[in-house]
């Protein structure tokens, strides 16, 4: 009996010792990681979490041209392309009309939305037919009255719904990227006007922290009257909503939504983001102004950064009352810059600085967007222009050259000479300070808030201007 008991134990205890000798043998035979892997994961982080896109922006800009107001023999052939690009087509004859409502009432809170069924989006025959003409039906040969003055605006339709003339309305987008059941739209203010015109799209806070777009665009929305507008505003004054919630400049995914423009519908989520926004509501704009601030503790003088470089943009500068221009020629993701590359006039208006809500920078937005319409034909007032702002054709950034706590001797605004003090960096630690050099001669366009900065920190953003002959 105990024979038989010790043999029953070894025929238990005999296959556990074989499991255990072999799991050395799988571990090893996994194959082993690629070093070059590290590395690229490494280069993915460091592109997407750039120090400072405002910098990044200025230093790596395209330089002026020689004729900056005369249009060069290749920028005409670009510029007329681009105009003469074929707008998209626009989307079937929505189903519902949208209710005309006084943006300034108060809403009720949007709530999340319900899941979409795939089989609904996927089915061609849960459309309603789209009425079409008889080919075989004689035509109408009767000529039609022709309209003296202001031509009457039509329907404008976006975002599934029809915005009648002479209506405001608040509109949902979504991007429908979140968990079915928590997704939170977008508001999107649209104001039609009773007469036919442009149609001008208002963006802010595409960076979550950026705060004083949301007020400048509210502002110039809540005072427009359409029965006295030609064409049609639409505002989204907060794209970034997940980044806004947050009080984060970036996504949930720490990428910049501003690098990713015009989007792609499978690629990452601030790709399938971009893409949403682009092609659903920017693609029916002719003018975009895309509102941003200073980032990173810093803050901007109310200015318009725009590619000088191209006429039809140089030339939708000048509608901007008291706003200085930077040249910028853009960089590749951006919105401002997708969206000239598909013909819509585009610039990007920057003031003051993040995580703040400043009435001076405000004004100054929401007085620039008025005199744009009064501009474009858009409103008709009494109008009082200021003196014009220059042009800063050349900018550059100066960069702490020690570590320690930034104290600024100058203001924003503030002209300054080369060789010009304009501020110092203090070591807490040794009480050494170190002076900031003015680069040039110029105007302070941008500037670090007092704060703990390290070597190499760009402080001060000196804008010159340049001398064009003949003028």
């Amino acid at each position: 009996m105990l024979f038989y008991r010790l043999k029953m134990l070894t025929a238990l205890t005999t296959p556990f010792c074989v499991l255990i000798l072999a799991m050395p043998s799988v571990s090893l035979a996994d194959p082993p990681k690629s070093s070059s892997q590290k590395p690229a994961i490494q280069e993915i982080l460091l592109a997407e979490l750039a120090d400072d896109e405002n910098v990044e922006d200025v230093e790596r800009s395209e330089p002026r041209r020689e004729t900056p107001d005369t249009p060069s023999a290749e920028a005409l052939p670009k510029a007329e392309e681009a105009a003469q690009a074929p707008k998209p087509k626009r989307s079937p004859k929505p189903k519902k009309v949208a209710p005309n409502i006084d943006l300034k009432e108060v809403a009720p809170a949007p709530t999340p939305e319900p899941p979409k069924d795939p089989a609904i989006q996927e089915s061609p025959s849960t459309e309603e037919p789209v009425a079409v003409a008889d080919a075989d039906a004689p035509e109408d040969t009767a000529p039609e009255p022709e309209i003296k003055g202001p031509q009457p605006a039509k329907n404008l339709a976006l975002l599934g719904s029809e915005v009648l003339p002479g209506t405001s309305t608040r509109l949902a987008w979504s991007s429908g990227i979140q968990i079915a059941g928590l997704s939170q739209p977008t508001p999107v203010l649209v104001v039609n006007g009773v007469n036919a015109g442009p149609t001008l799209c208002l963006t802010g806070t595409i960076h979550g922290d950026e705060l004083n777009g949301i007020e400048i665009i509210r502002q110039t929305m809540y005072d427009l009257d359409p029965e006295k507008l030609s064409g049609s505003v639409v505002g989204i004054p907060i794209v970034n909503l997940p980044g806004f919630q947050q009080g984060s400049r970036y996504l949930p995914d720490r990428r910049d939504l501003n690098r990713h423009f015009p989007g792609r519908p499978n690629g990452s989520l601030a790709d399938r983001i971009a893409y949403s926004l682009f092609e659903n509501i920017i693609r029916h704009c002719d003018m975009l102004v895309d509102i941003h601030t200073g980032s990173l503790k810093r803050t901007n003088l109310p200015q318009l950064r725009a590619d000088m470089n191209n006429p039809t943009v140089a030339e939708f500068t000048r509608g901007f009352d008291r706003m200085a221009v930077v040249h910028s020629s853009g960089s590749p993701g951006m919105l401002r810059t997708a969206a000239v590359d598909v013909g819509i006039r585009s610039v990007t208006l920057e003031a003051g600085e993040s995580h703040r809500i400043q009435e001076h920078q405000i004004k100054a937005g929401v007085n620039s967007l008025t005199s744009l319409m009064e501009k474009q034909g858009m409103i008709s007032r009494m109008f009082v222009w200021g003196d014009p702002q220059p042009v800063y054709y050349n900018s550059a950034w100066v960069r702490a050259n020690d570590g320690g706590i930034l104290f600024s001797k100058v203001k924003l605004g503030a002209k300054v000479s080369k060789g010009q003090i304009l501020g110092y960096v203090a070591d807490p630690i040794t009480n050494a300070q170190y002076p900031i050099h003015s680069n040039s001669d110029g105007r302070i366009i941008g500037m670090a808030v007092d704060q703990v900065v390290m070597a190499g920190f760009a402080a001060y953003h000196i804008g010159t201007e340049a001398k064009v002959p003949g003028e």
